[in-house]
């Protein structure tokens, strides 16, 4: 599948984009998952937003921070894949460009997340290491995770 990729701050995106990015996430961590949070957390306007497209649809998409704003270190965050486009490698994807986008953007830093902990295999996968105990968000298990 061919996507394509951009990468923008909070004031470069559009109306049409900025919606399809919180109809994206509000369809899997408020629907899906069932976590009733507030996902307009005032976190947005200080991050880069990648978005994988196929056309008009969003199909992927992660929060880029620098370091010192969510962590010390460089941060990834509300990484999202469309649930009809799971399975077929497309997070791994994702994962591997935000990654790459957080090092032309920040220099070649230390990454840390805050991943949900059934997700630490995947994350391991990429060479994240678990840095905590398991802690509840949002009534889900997550770790804290860093790429050294």
């Amino acid at each position: 599948m061919q996507l394509q990729w951009t990468v923008k701050k909070f004031d470069e995106l559009t109306v049409y984009e900025l919606y399809k990015i919180m109809q994206l996430r509000m369809a899997v961590f408020i629907v899906e998952q069932q976590c009733a949070f507030l996902d307009a957390d005032d976190k947005d306007q200080k991050a880069w937003h990648l978005c994988g497209w196929k056309g008009e649809e969003l199909l992927a998409y992660t929060r880029l921070f620098a370091p010192g704003l969510m962590y010390p270190e460089a941060s990834i965050g509300r990484v999202v894949v469309a649930e009809a486009q799971r399975s077929g490698g497309l997070g791994k994807l994702l994962m591997e460009r935000s990654i790459l986008n957080v090092y032309q953007l920040f220099g070649r830093t230390t990454i840390k997340i805050g991943a949900q902990f059934y997700l630490k295999h995947f994350y391991e996968s990429l060479g994240f290491i678990q840095k905590s105990d398991i802690y509840l968000e949002d009534n889900i298990e997550h770790i804290k995770m860093i790429l050294p």
